[in-house]
């Protein structure tokens, strides 16, 4: 929103919009943070990096080979089929 468009807003949801701007605020501050301590982690420990991160794909490729199986289309059983009745 523009500023032009605060002044407009009543000042209840003025207040509300200024709230929820602080906390995506503190929500994105905590998420770098987050960020530059796994990237900090990862430059200390690569082979422990390295190996989490194998393990993190093969368990997303055994996720997606067990979706795939499940999904498959097996054959629907056909009934018999009937013989045709005898002729007497």
């Amino acid at each position: 929103m523009t500023d032009t468009t605060l002044k407009s807003l009543p000042d209840d949801l003025k207040s509300t919009t200024d709230r929820a701007r602080d906390v995506a605020g503190q929500a994105q501050e905590k998420v770098s943070n987050a960020a530059s301590a796994a990237v900090d982690a990862a430059k200390e420990h690569p082979y422990a990096a390295a190996g989490i991160a194998v393990g993190v794909a093969a368990a997303v490729a055994g996720a997606a080979l067990g979706v795939a199986k499940l999904r498959e289309d097996t054959p629907a059983k056909k009934p018999a089929a009937k013989k045709p009745a005898a002729k007497k």
